[in-house]
């Protein structure tokens, strides 16, 4: 089966002049990724599942399928219905995907949730959103029976191995129940997930999306990762696929397109053992934050790497990184850029247009994007305003789960704001400066901490790096700068004065840091973004 969106065009214009949405009104996730596939061919490959200990287990649709079936009979049975919600608490792994296909058959919701998660932003999520029931693994049922008591709207508790009554053992009620008799009828506007955002400030909210939100990923995954899919594509990301980035950069699209992904319980990202898994896989398409990126580039790269594209997005990669690429790994890092909002709005294409050191790419195909000012006006060429999306494209989401005030306060003159701070130039290409409450004021400029932590982790002894401005009685701020040493370096006035003087030559005097601390790791959120509020007030 075809699943291509875009136009056979290999030339930008024509692609963004001949794209339209054609999202029929029955689409749904589980039928695009699972059920669809499964009546074709059930025996195609889906899941190629590594254990922590290196053990394989190969699921194909067909076995995605029945699992899902027989799960929704048994939520059902319980009580499950349409428009509850359902807490997906679990690592890479079958188990996810089964769940929020058994959801949505329902015509219920699933929030996916990380594991890394302490019980206070669990019990957060979880009261927020009234979910109803809830699916762990042993190494995260403590954490959830501790809290039950104190979440009466929580009624079922299942785990993917036996565990104690009441909690059900997800496997054995999979073998006990009859498949579904029907799905629910349901369609593309109809909600299908909720996904918290990381909640860099204020409270996280519960950003809810229709089943029609995959198909708005799809002309980005297509092009980022150089006209998706072709034979012998494999896909893996280490990100988790509670969040956006692994769960609809990677895990559903790669279903969607038949394309066997890769599961794996990476608790402590390892670059080492990255590459052994995309070697021993046989990998060829990744989804690689950039953080994973940089960790990455201090390893060996051991023979049978052979990757074919690389995503990345959520920080501004430096040249050093896109060279990288191109000259260790062998495949362009297309960079792209969205919010759990709306995601995938900007994309790259290395074999369209040549990636450029903090670009993050053009519009996709189907979205208009602008940069605007506070009048909502559109900003010249060059002009540093707000990043924004104009109109409803399948991407967008339908709102924040219970906060009407929110979801009306994130739109104004027919344009979702981001927040983030950026520039377009006279060819469309997005350069993404900072978010707005991350932006330096120093001696007149305003300056975004992303092209001097680039230019930080360029020096080969500074594995991360973190920029915030501090307050100063002569030039307003300046730039304070948190790194993380690679392993075997050392820290000394030598290398501040070095590292120092590499910003005030690469980028300019004016960005230089008049402090540079050195840490042990910086603040991150769950979806491996850097808190420079955290920062700012240590």
């Amino acid at each position: 089966m075809t699943r291509r969106v875009l136009p056979a065009a290999r030339d930008w214009a024509v692609l963004r002049r001949d794209f339209a949405w054609d999202v029929p009104a029955g689409f749904t996730i589980h039928e695009s990724c699972c059920d669809s596939w499964a009546r074709a061919e059930p025996e195609r490959r889906a899941l190629i599942d590594v254990d922590v200990d290196g053990a394989l287990r190969h699921y194909t649709y067909g076995q995605l399928r029945d699992a899902s079936d027989r799960l929704a009979t048994a939520l059902a049975a319980r009580g499950l219905g349409r428009g509850d919600r359902v807490a997906v608490y679990l690592p890479q792994g079958p188990e996810v995907l089964i769940t929020h296909f058994a959801v949505m058959k329902l015509g219920a919701i699933s929030l996916p949730l990380f594991t890394l998660f302490g019980p206070d932003a669990i019990e957060y999520r979880l009261r927020d959103s009234g979910a109803r029931m809830l699916v762990t693994d042993a190494p995260n049922l403590d954490k959830i029976t501790a809290l039950r008591g104190d979440l009466p709207e929580l009624a079922e508790i299942y785990c993917t191995t036996q565990a104690p009554d009441p909690v059900r053992d997800f496997w054995r009620e999979i073998a006990a129940a009859a498949p579904l008799a029907r799905p629910a009828a349901v369609g593309a506007e109809d909600p299908a997930v909720m996904i918290y955002s990381s909640g860099t400030t204020g409270d996280a909210k519960g950003v809810l999306h229709a089943h029609r939100f995959l198909a708005g990923h799809l002309p980005s995954i297509e092009l980022h990762h150089e006209f998706f899919p072709r034979p012998g594509d494999v896909g893996w990301t280490p990100a988790d696929w509670a969040w956006i980035g692994g769960l609809m950069d990677m895990a559903l699209p790669c279903l969607h397109y038949g394309v066997p992904l890769v599961s794996h319980r990476m608790r402590k990202f390892d670059p080492d053992a990255a590459y052994r898994l995309i070697a021993a896989q046989g990998v060829r398409n990744l989804f690689l934050p950039p953080t994973a990126l940089r960790l990455m580039r201090q390893a060996t790269v051991p023979p049978g790497v052979a990757i074919r594209s690389i995503g990345s997005g959520g920080e501004s990669l430096g040249d050093d990184t896109l060279a990288w690429g191109r000259e260790t790994l062998g495949a362009p890092i297309n960079e792209f850029y969205g919010q759990t909002e709306c995601n995938l709005v900007v994309t790259s294409c290395a074999s369209l247009f040549a990636p450029r050191p903090g670009v993050m790419g053009r519009a996709t195909p189907g979205f208009d994007v602008g940069v605007i000012g506070v009048d909502d006006a559109e900003c010249a060429d060059g002009e540093l305003g707000e990043i924004a999306v104009r109109g409803m494209p399948p991407a967008m989401f339908l709102g924040y789960w219970n906060r009407p005030e929110a979801t009306a306060a994130k739109f104004t003159g027919g344009w979702m704001r981001t927040g983030d701070l950026g520039r377009r130039d006279a060819d469309g290409a997005f350069t993404f400066v900072a978010r707005d409450d991350d932006v330096i004021t120093s001696s007149g400029y305003r300056v975004g901490p992303a092209e001097i932590e680039n230019c930080l982790t360029g020096h080969p002894d500074i594995a991360l790096a973190a920029c915030v401005g501090v307050p100063d009685p002569v030039r307003t701020e300046v730039v304070h700068a948190f790194v993380v040493l690679r392993e075997g370096a050392g820290w000394s006035d030598e290398l501040a004065t070095t590292l120092t003087a590499r910003v005030r030559e690469r980028v300019g005097a004016h960005v230089a840091p008049k402090r540079i601390t050195p840490r042990d790791s910086l603040p991150m959120t769950a979806t491996g973004k850097i808190i420079r509020r955290a920062l700012r007030e240590s």
